[in-house]
């Protein structure tokens, strides 16, 4: 059986824009592509990208999921820090440039330093360290 490769994540969005502004602003990534209704990311790795709903919806002929408001959590992005104290410190910078205060940083009984903080269009996600031994 042959794997493929996850070469992107792709964020649909009602106010592409706004998340787009998000990304950039609070959580520092570069914007390769801007158009009104698909932003691409620089990232080393697997590629970022915010797309219209509408657009999707176009794109696979009216598939009515992309019609749909979404409900509950879609996706959650992992960012992972150098150390214990970058997590912290980025926290309280994402939430001070604009990101939602989800769960501030605790040490987790798995081993890593986590926080969980939410973007423009509800999503939340969280920024950890592994804990040295």
């Amino acid at each position: 059986m042959k794997i493929v490769k996850l070469e992107g994540l792709t964020l649909l969005a009602d106010d592409v824009a706004r998340l787009a502004r998000f990304y950039r602003d609070v959580l520092g990534f570069t914007i390769l592509i801007e158009e009104e209704h698909y932003v691409e990311f620089s990232n080393s790795g697997v590629r970022l990208a915010i797309c219209s709903k509408s657009l999707m919806a176009e794109n696979t002929n009216g598939y009515p999921s992309f019609r749909e408001s979404r409900k509950g959590q879609a996706i959650e992005l992992n960012f992972q820090c150098d150390s214990p104290d970058q997590v912290y410190a980025l926290y309280d910078e994402f939430v001070s440039k604009g990101a939602i205060d989800v769960t501030a940083p605790q040490i987790k009984s798995w081993g890593h330093t986590t926080g969980f903080f939410g973007d423009p269009e509800g999503n939340i996600h969280s920024i950890f360290a592994v804990n040295p031994v």
